[in-house]
This record gives structure tokens, C-alpha cells and sequence, in this order.
């Protein structure tokens, strides 16, 4: 199979999306990739366990992506192995009352995973400068002070918006939250192949939506919107990933394989040493239970 790196998807300068490739070929079968696969997340989840009893990183996954890029069945497949223990995932969907009673970053500040865990945000707090930004009047819903009427959401807004979601982010980082975020990078026609096939499959009607016909027509202002949230917020401590998504299983697998081979490079995470005292008595202790 094709060798992947992961500085291969990193984004370490501005990107023009429109450049960058929706389909990769890792020169093997789904069969083969999917395979691969199993084997990268077995591994995770051994490495999730060792985190786990570390206890002083969190592990934050940010998954963004247009409608249908493949952001559910992608947490399914590469986090199977996971002891769910470990690991929540947190999909947000439109504010609910109380949510809108406090700031736009309050429900996800909420939802971080704990030290030893790892939290998957499928969509996350950049749909505040993505969804909200394609569709300003939304923000008339937050009753933020000075924001009178759209008029008032102007570049200033956004310039502050992003600011704020650069200051979250360091701040958690600073914490010992290890930030990854991915961009699910999906064509339009493989976007209208993806729909169809909702529609065509009975067992899929449900998945549709006449809404994600609504959104599509603003694919273009939605590219624009992502392009300029990762290129504003990919930084070193919080980097964006362009995974090429119209492939599902090579996508799953980059994700999979980009999140084990950087976390591995953590050499402080280990599983913590026992105290000399009952590490010096473990022949005692065996010997108690075999005798009981």
C-alpha cells in the first residue's frame, strides 16, 4: 500500500482548497485499506488505554465537513476498538435555549474530554464561523450585546469570533488538551452521488434531508467560509488535516493512522510506575490470593 505521512495533510500554510485533491489512491483494495485499518486501531486503542492510565493528556478529535462527507460512520469504524470508557463523542446540533442563554464556545467548553480521555466533536465550534457566517441572521438568536441587526455582523465580528476560538484553543492546549482537527474534504459531485444514494435506498431515506438540497446551493460560500477558518486557526498546538473524503476508507484510514503516528511521538506517555512499596510485594500479594 501506498506510505502515507501525515505532514503530507497537515496544513502549515495558507491552502486554497480548490487546489487541493477530494480523492487519494493508496494503490491497494477497500478490502486491503480497511484491513490496514483494523490494525491502526487496534493500536489506538492500546495507546487510549495508556493515556488512559497516564492521566494528564486529553485528546480532542474535531470533525468538520459538508453534509454527507462521512463524519458518522467515520467515528463508528476508526474508534471501534476504543474502551468506551475512555472516549464520548459529542454531536452538536442547532443551540437549544439554554445553550443560546450563555457565549457561542460555553457548550463546548462543557463537553472537553478529561485528562486520560479522549472527546470527539463531530462538528464543533467552528460551525460558529461557518454555518453562522453563510447564514448571518443566525446570530440575531445569540442576543449578544451590540449586535443589533445583521448589519452589525461585520468583519470586525468575525475577526473577534476567530480570535476567540484561537484563544480557546491555546488555552486548553496550554492544559494538556492535544488538539486535532480534520477537514473532511468532499467534491460536490461525490456530495450528489452521496444524496442520491439516500434517496435511491429505502434504508437510507431517513439519513435525507430537503435542507442539505438548500445547503448545497451554497456550496461555494461554504468552501469559501472553510477556507478561511483554516487558514486563520491551523497553528501548531491546534493543526487542521485536509483528509481527502470521497474515498471512505482511505479517509477513515489517514484519520486513524495520522492520530496514532502523532501520538506516539509523546514519549512522557507511559503507564505510570507502581509505588515502590507494593511493587516490592507483588510475590506477597500473588501469594495471598493462590493461598486463599
Amino acid at each position: 500500500m501506498k506510505n502515507i505521512h501525515h505532514e503530507d495533510f497537515k496544513v502549515t500554510n495558507t491552502i486554497e482548497l480548490s487546489k487541493i485533491p477530494t480523492v487519494i489512491d493508496l494503490e491497494e483494495s477497500d478490502k486491503k485499506i480497511e484491513k490496514e485499518l483494523e490494525e491502526v486501531r487496534e493500536k489506538l486503542g492500546e495507546l487510549q488505554d495508556t493515556l488512559y492510565a497516564h492521566g494528564k493528556y486529553a485528546v480532542l478529535i474535531c470533525l468538520q465537513g459538508m453534509d454527507t462527507s462521512g463524519k458518522d460512520s467515520l467515528i463508528r469504524e476508526v474508534f471501534k476498538d476504543f474502551n468506551t470508557r475512555g472516549i464520548i463523542v459529542h454531536s452538536f446540533k442547532v443551540p437549544t435555549d439554554l445553550e443560546l442563554g450563555h457565549d457561542y464556545l460555553w457548550r463546548h467548553y462543557i463537553a472537553l474530554p478529561q485528562r486520560g480521555r479522549f472527546g470527539v466533536f463531530n462538528r464543533t465550534h467552528y460551525e460558529n464561523v461557518l454555518v453562522t457566517r453563510v447564514h448571518p441572521g443566525y446570530i440575531m438568536g445569540e442576543n449578544i450585546p451590540n449586535v443589533n441587526s445583521v448589519d452589525d455582523i461585520n468583519d470586525e465580528f468575525w475577526d473577534t469570533r476567530f480570535e476567540q476560538i484561537r484563544n480557546f484553543e491555546k488555552h486548553i492546549a496550554q492544559n494538556g488538551t492535544l488538539i486535532y482537527k480534520f477537514y473532511l474534504h468532499l467534491s460536490k459531485d461525490e456530495q450528489k452521488n452521496r444524496l442520491l444514494r439516500r434517496l435511491n435506498k429505502k434504508e437510507k431515506n431517513w439519513k435525507f434531508s430537503a435542507g442539505d438540497l438548500k445547503e448545497r446551493k451554497l456550496w461555494d460560500q461554504y468552501m469559501d467560509c472553510y477556507e478561511d477558518a483554516i487558514n486563520r486557526t491551523s497553528v501548531s498546538h491546534a493543526p487542521w488535516y485536509v483528509i481527502p473524503a470521497d474515498d471512505k476508507p482511505a479517509a477513515r484510514y489517514i484519520v486513524a493512522k495520522t492520530l496514532y503516528d502523532t501520538l506516539r511521538e509523546y514519549n512522557d506517555i507511559q503507564e505510570p510506575e507502581l509505588d515502590a512499596k507494593t511493587k516490592a510485594n507483588l510475590g506477597v500479594y500473588k501469594e495471598q490470593l493462590e493461598n486463599e
